[in-house]
């Protein structure tokens, strides 16, 4: 019974989190995105053109385009992300509407004296929503649009990278953008920006939440080493047995994955062994469990 209790906890928490990023992410779209003429990246970019044009929100073809690659993602590709994605699609759109015809936003909407802005916006933006992708993507969904069509070419041809289909179509609304907004290179600029900015933070903080040192030492005295790390850093240390290039006498190799911020401590225990020396390289993610020692008795 703990089990599922525990699996259900985290699955409304993860849901919680991918509702909260979405209201963001709508808010983010009404005070910097809508009013200063430019597209962002993605399908949602071609939306905000549409909305431009024919004053048609991008709440609703939000919802066109999404709901059926949903559909689809779940029948043929994946349930989990293709729920996860609906779900922040769903709530995306429901406050982006909420936003434009039930509340006056007037007062918080960012844009320059004639209407566009030429940095604020899209690096504002653009920021925000890398976080919010980033978060997204750590509790398994997505925003949806080339996310969902990621998911198809690679289940079709595992080899192709879901970057050649967000770089394809970022290009191709940045080209769109000119002739939207009255054959001017401005908006093709601003987007560009806003592509860098979200693709930099974003993979940023997908890829920083653990990172962490890798250190491989050599010693002849990986007990000492070893209940040095655990008492001092809280961390345990892989044992393996080596032998030594040039001389071929038995050495032994410790392996250890510590804390970004402990890398200074693990110096000092290392130089209370001066038959020891270190390899050190950065580990950028790590998978699994990477709780520390604790000490007991």
């Amino acid at each position: 019974m703990f089990v599922p209790r525990k699996r259900t906890a985290a699955l409304m928490l993860d849901c919680a989190v991918i509702a909260a990023m979405a209201v963001l992410m709508a808010l983010n779209y009404q005070v910097f995105i809508l009013s200063n003429a430019f597209a962002p990246s993605g399908l949602n970019g071609l939306a905000t053109m549409i909305q431009y044009l024919f004053h048609f929100s991008v709440g609703y073809v939000s919802l066109i385009i999404n709901v059926p690659l949903a559909v689809a993602c779940a029948l043929w590709v994946n349930r989990r992300f293709a729920f996860r994605t609906l779900l922040f699609t769903l709530v995306f759109s429901a406050a982006l509407l909420v936003m434009q015809k039930a509340v006056d936003m007037s007062r918080f909407i960012y844009h320059t004296e004639d209407g566009r802005s030429t940095l604020l916006a899209p690096v504002v933006s653009g920021a925000v929503n890398g976080f919010i992708y980033g978060v997204v993507i750590r509790r398994g969904g997505s925003t949806g649009g080339t996310d969902f069509i990621g998911e198809f070419v690679h289940k079709r041809n595992s080899s192709y990278s879901m970057m050649h289909v967000t770089f394809s179509v970022n290009v191709l609304i940045a080209v769109l953008s000119y002739f939207v907004y009255d054959y001017n290179i401005e908006p093709v600029a601003l987007c560009i920006i806003y592509c860098l900015i979200t693709t930099v933070v974003s993979d940023r903080f997908v890829r920083s939440g653990k990172r962490a040192w890798k250190v491989e030492m050599i010693t002849a005295h990986p007990e000492e080493v070893t209940q040095a790390v655990i008492n001092e850093l809280h961390h345990s240390t892989t044992v393996l047995r080596a032998e030594g290039g040039f001389s071929h006498a038995g050495k032994t190799m410790l392996i250890c994955v510590i804390n970004y911020h402990q890398i200074a401590r693990m110096e000092e225990i290392l130089r209370r062994f001066p038959d020891t020396f270190a390899c050190v390289s950065t580990v950028s993610e790590t998978i699994g469990n990477f709780r520390s020692v604790r000490r007991r008795g």
